[in-house]
Formats: C-alpha cells, structure tokens, sequence
C-alpha cells in the first residue's frame, strides 16, 4: 500500500471501507500483516525511540488516529480521506466479517486488566454471532510466561489478534513475538478492550464528533493524561514544524 510521509513517519492514506478490504484480503490469502494506528502521542514517542520509529514505518498498515495527526498532515500537503482510530474502525471490520457467508473467523484478545479482556470476549461474542472470540488473556502477565501465551495464542487458531497494551509496548510486543505469532492479522488495539468490555466508556457522540474524545478522555483521568495531551500536542507540532522546515531547506 502506497504511504506518505509525515516528517520522518510513513502513514497510508485510506478510507475506512479499504482498509478493511486490505484486512479481508489478506485474511483471505493468509497473508501476515501488523496493522498499527498513529496519533500524535505515538509520533511523540517515534521522535525519542529510533527503534520504536522504526516499528511504525515497517507496519503494513499505519493508520491515521485523530485530530493531531490530520492537522500535521496539512503542513506536509497532504490529507487523510477520513479518521480512523481503531475504536471504530475495529467493530466495522468485525461487522463485516460477520456478515460474510461461508467463513467464520477466529479472534483472540491480549491486553487490559484482569478479568477485563473476558468481559469484553464475551460481550463481542454475543454481538458478533459469526466471528469466534476463541481466546483472551490480560496484559498483566509475567514476563517468563511469554511463551506459554504465545503457545495459548497458536493454539487457538486465531486469525487475528488484538493487542492491547497501549503505546509503545503494543506494537514493541508485537514486533518482538511476531515470527512466532501464527495469527495473519496482528493489531495493536489501545483501549479497545477496555472499551469492549463495558468497564470503560467512550465520549458521548459530541465529543466526537467534535473530534475532542482526547479531551473527555483527560477529564475522566486527568493525572494520566493532562501531560500526554497538552504538552504532547505542543511537542508533535514542535516536531512537525521542525521537520517541514527542515525540508523546504533542503
């Protein structure tokens, strides 16, 4: 898939109905893929992690995740074709799996609190009636049992895996395990899981479509994320002015 790139950041540009097309295809030719999504949090991140940067350019598909990245898309002549953060984007492409006759596909679930990830396998299990939620696991595990999930995760036959550990250690996780995971589709998944399982709740439908569901988001805990939203949003402009400059300069 064709990527632009957002200063030092490749980022495909796609609407919501090709990427899950891009998804179903390969699932349908089994053929691996990690999809990541970037917001500016993320971008942050990649500007202090070489290895960590590298992850993202090296994902088969990174998608855009709000309103940061779209407005730092502007400075680069660029747009994207529409938002597409993973809380969203994931229950449309279940939605159409769902709906297809004659394949009924695996998901296994790797991330949240204890007892969590359950809660969420079970409720997604209810909704989505054709897709078989065969497995879960908490992302609060011991580092020596890695290899015993892993061995949980194969066993299971999923197709895809949604990994929920939040940035960077999703998509980190991810790229160390990924010659072992036998999962076609990997997905680093954010709060996801959290948001699946009922225990956490999204915006209410103003906030985001106001595109302000960051804001909500630090008002429900804002020691966590007042740091990571005001002065992270000042750092990614920082960066993406830095980088544009530096360009027209060279």
């Amino acid at each position: 898939m064709d990527k632009k790139w957002l200063g030092n950041v490749k980022v495909n540009i796609l609407s919501s109905k090709e990427a899950i097309t891009y998804i179903k295809e390969k699932l349908a030719k089994k053929i691996a893929s990690d999809i990541f999504f970037l917001n500016d949090h993320g971008y942050n991140i990649a500007q202090k992690d070489s290895a960590y940067l590298d992850i993202l350019n090296n994902a088969d598909l990174l998608l855009n995740d709000g309103i940061g990245i779209e407005m730092g898309a502007k400075f680069f002549g660029f747009s994207f074709k529409e938002n597409l953060n993973g809380t969203d984007l994931i229950p449309a492409l279940f939605q159409s799996l769902n709906e297809e006759k004659g394949n009924q596909y695996r998901v296994f679930l790797l991330g949240a609190k204890p007892g969590v990830a359950q809660k969420a396998q079970e409720r997604l299990q209810e909704k989505y009636n054709n897709i078989l939620f065969v497995g879960c696991q908490d992302g609060y595990f011991p580092k020596e049992t890695t290899e015993n999930i892993i061995e949980e995760i194969n066993k299971s036959k999923a197709d895809i895996l949604l990994v929920g550990f939040g940035m960077p250690l999703q998509e980190q996780w991810i790229k160390e395990h990924r010659s072992k995971l036998e999962s076609t589709i990997t997905m680093a998944v954010g709060a996801f899981i959290d948001f699946s399982s009922g225990e956490v709740t999204r915006a209410p439908k103003i906030f985001r479509d106001l595109r302000l569901e960051w804001l909500y988001r630090m008002g429900k805990e804002p020691r966590r994320l007042w740091k990571r939203n005001f002065v992270g949003h000042f750092a990614f402009f920082y960066s993406i002015y830095k980088q544009r400059k530096t360009e027209k300069n060279t």
